[in-house]
């Protein structure tokens, strides 16, 4: 039993019920779309699962294929249901072996996370504590940088979105570049001549350049544009590619990757180098909150620090619990679908997120049934 459970009488309660939901959102880009360095897009569909105990409900989410959801039904729900609300990180472990001969990377480690994340909240709420108090905050805010900059958006709507950003508070943005990469040069002046020298600019290749494209691209943005940060300049399974990139790039430019790590093994991999400057951690992706504190505690023993990939609701709760922590990105698809979805999503105040504290949990209620037009898998009960 955890010290917070004791006397509350939260160490009876168990898991009564399971419900998962997915919702498909159309993008607002060019004709339908948008587009990054490696894929094209017209909608993005969110995983929703809740978990029923004592009266109160949490609430988890991802980011992925309708099948998620499937897999959350068929191979994890039947390990919460009934078990002990007081001990998620048991609970993942329990899903992780449930899980084994089903795939853990990819498909599995979202319906992990999303599960895990939705017994967290779960907890928080039971206790009527804010999720940011039951976790082992190190902070009470994090540091956001705009993203978007997508592709296809013309260099009007490209600098309209980043220079918002700026004029928000928020001091560091990001665009997606490499998918063209001769186009990218006008693409980064616009945005300097828009933003001006001050704010910090960031560029996300999705993975879609080669070493040698990728180390000429890097001393560019750089030398041209003072750009930072360079996100997966090549495939983040390219280990050796990163690791040439950190070591021969230009030394202010720091070469990050992470948000595709599913298990323990993959930031393992992408911190023994180490093969970036800046770790990412996806807390939909590598095991929700437990795996994010896993990955917290990596990062911090290798002297590394840890960005947040997406899912602000989430992570502005979650990545306070990270020691070493840099930033959030506050993606714009994620934040979009989310004020759809949620009552209770934050907005920057001075460039970061701060957790509501006068809302337990995650402080999200789900908008139902506004959100019955995007419903693709499950049905909704009170």
């Amino acid at each position: 039993m955890s010290g917070a459970a004791a006397g509350t009488g939260l160490e009876a309660c168990r898991v009564e019920s399971v419900d998962v939901h997915a919702f498909e959102v159309p993008t607002d880009g060019p004709d339908g779309k948008e587009q990054d360095g490696t894929l094209e897009w017209d909608s993005t569909t969110v995983v929703l699962v809740r978990v029923h105990a004592g009266g109160r409900t949490g609430l988890g989410y991802t980011y992925g294929d309708v099948s998620v959801a499937s897999f959350v039904e068929s191979k994890l729900a039947g390990v919460v249901e009934g078990a002990d609300v007081t001990a998620p990180q048991a609970l993942w472990d329990r899903m992780g072996r449930q899980i084994r001969n089903a795939g853990r990377p990819g498909v599995g480690a979202m319906a992990v996370s999303a599960m895990d994340v939705a017994l967290w909240d779960l907890k928080a709420r039971l206790l009527e504590l804010p999720l940011v108090h039951l976790l082992p905050a190190w902070h009470d805010r994090v540091p956001v940088y705009g993203s978007g900059g997508f592709t296809n958006y013309s260099l009007d709507r490209l600098t309209d979105q980043l220079t918002g950003w700026v004029e928000q508070g928020i001091p560091r943005v990001k665009l997606k570049t490499s998918r063209d990469p001769e186009s990218d040069p006008q693409r980064l002046t616009a945005v300097r001549t828009a933003i001006g020298d001050e704010p910090e600019v960031f560029t996300d290749a999705n993975g879609a350049l080669g070493r040698k494209q990728a180390l000429y691209w890097a001393h560019r943005f750089h030398d041209e544009w003072d750009v930072r940060w360079f996100e997966e300049p090549v495939s983040s399974a390219d280990l050796d590619g990163l690791r040439m990139l950190r070591e021969r790039g230009p030394g202010r430019l720091e070469i990050a990757a992470g948000e595709y790590a599913y298990t323990t093994q993959d930031f393992l991999n992408l911190v023994e180098g180490p093969a970036v400057d800046c770790l990412q951690a996806d807390v939909t992706r590598c095991g929700g909150i437990t795996g994010v504190l896993e990955a917290a505690g990596l990062s911090a023993a290798h002297h590394l620090d840890l960005s947040a990939h997406c899912a602000p609701a989430v992570s502005a709760h979650a990545f306070c619990a990270v020691r070493r922590l840099r930033h959030l990105e506050y993606f714009h698809d994620h934040v979009r679908l989310e004020r759809l979805l949620f009552d209770g999503t934050l907005s920057p105040d001075g460039g970061a997120l701060r957790p509501d504290t006068g809302r337990p949990g995650l402080g999200l209620d789900v908008k139902w049934p506004d959100v019955e037009r995007y419903r693709v898998y499950g049905t909704h009960t009170a």
